[in-house]
């Protein structure tokens, strides 16, 4: 008899393209039908058929609280009966921004949209408007979005089903994308000593994580700082993964380096469709109406996402970064040792709550090290997981995530199923 999620997943491909509304989610490259998800609560998931999943997915990352948390809940059923959307003005859209500025350093002032994407394309048109210049320097491998500009060597998604940028896009759009090797300071100097009078800004993930999970190596963000102010052009961290994540004040704090703009996304929101922009004072106040820079949106400042943010940011202010760190740390070392057992070349690299499961000998650096690792082993090795009730991302070029509810119990179960594992 088939399952439920079989079942829908059929019907989902006769009116949803390819049967999901985001590719990732179709499970393709890991040889396996996608699961319809009906419910979850703290860090497990519960699909169209009942079963029980520990979640290191996390919606992609923003449920760092996990799943229904109970202030979060309750601020939604509080702003529920008071409307779902007004296009207009609310008192919530204050006190959130004020969160954000009080929490980022790099921020002094910000500006609500509805998703990452739309957070990366309005910074980046910030930028070419502040400068007068038009290129971006962008790093092969990271993901910010699929605004035309950045679907030149991008990763997440478009990296999972091997696609070179995509149809659609017109080579005019890409041809400002300048591009980089993650983590090579030298190749970012060639092209700011080639093309400098003309970069308007570098964008960066001060942590990628839509190839895997590959670390800043030591002096790359301090380099780029460096980089970006000698040559007039604007760094911009996209922290959509990262912000809230990393440290309550995000990469930046982490790292102890401002960049001129900040983009973020659902974790502002509890994990509702939300984003933001921000930045230093002198280049927000030149975004419209106070200055000539357009950007819109009819859902920007939702007082439902506006509630979840609030309740969410109130939440993490008080939570135990250090103490959830030292225990992803130790859960992803015992997870490497468990694989590194079966004979597999494997490494499990790890920051704040963040983590990822590479099938090679060391942790890649940049990209094209991240592709190396054998992808068939990972596939197997999701199937295996996921038949014993862990969900992890169905890709190698996406990062595991932790919440502050994941249990020393959840973390067993995760390793022993691991253990159980036959390559």
């Amino acid at each position: 008899m088939e399952d439920r999620s079989c079942e829908l997943f059929r019907k989902a491909c006769e009116i949803i393209p390819g049967g999901v509304n985001s590719p990732v989610r179709a499970c393709r490259n890991v040889d396996s039908m996608p699961l319809f998800i009906s419910s979850a609560t703290g860090c497990h998931l519960f699909d169209a058929d009942g079963r029980e999943y520990i979640d290191y997915v996390l919606s992609w990352g923003p449920m760092i609280l996990g799943h229904t948390w109970p202030s979060v809940t309750a601020a939604l059923k509080d702003a529920v009966p008071k409307g779902t959307s007004y296009g207009a003005p609310c008192a919530a859209e204050v006190e959130l921004a004020s969160l954000i500025v009080e929490a980022v350093s790099g921020v002094e002032m910000v500006r609500m949209v509805n998703s990452g994407t739309e957070a990366t394309m309005s910074a980046l048109r910030l930028a070419r408007a502040v400068t007068g210049r038009d290129g971006v320097v962008k790093f092969i491998g990271c993901y910010h979005g699929h605004a035309d500009p950045f679907l030149a060597a991008a990763g997440s998604g478009v990296a999972t089903h091997s696609i070179p940028g995509t149809p659609g896009v017109p080579e005019t759009v890409t041809r400002d994308t300048l591009l980089a090797p993650y983590n090579d300071l030298d190749a970012v100097s060639r092209l700011f000593a080639e093309n400098g009078d003309r970069i308007a800004a570098i964008i960066v993930e001060p942590a990628a994580a839509n190839m895997g999970l590959v670390l800043p190596a030591p002096g790359f963000l301090r380099g780029l700082r460096r980089l970006a102010s000698e040559h007039g052009s604007l760094l911009i961290f996209d922290e959509v993964i990262t912000g809230f994540r990393l440290a309550y004040g995000g990469a930046q704090g982490r790292f102890g380096i401002e960049p001129d703009l900040t983009t973020m996304g659902k974790i502002i929101g509890g994990g509702l469709p939300v984003g933001c922009f921000g930045g230093k004072r002198v280049y927000m106040e030149r975004v419209a109406p106070q200055g000539p820079v357009y950007q819109a949106g009819t859902l920007s400042g939702n007082p439902l996402a506006m509630a979840a943010g609030i309740a969410t940011l109130k939440q993490l202010k008080t939570m135990n970064y250090s103490g959830l760190e030292n225990r992803t740390a130790a859960f992803a070392r015992s997870l490497e040792e468990i694989l590194a057992a079966k004979g597999v070349p494997v490494s499990v690299p790890s920051i704040a709550s963040m983590f990822c499961v590479f099938f090679s000998e060391e942790a890649p650096s940049n990209f094209d090290q991240a592709k190396a690792a054998d992808q068939k082993l990972f596939a197997s090795f999701y199937r295996r997981m996921r038949e014993q009730g862990i969900y992890l991302a169905p890709s190698g070029f996406e990062t595991g995530m932790v919440s502050f509810v994941h249990s020393e119990e959840d973390f067993d179960r995760t390793l022993d199923a691991a253990s159980k594992v036959v390559f």
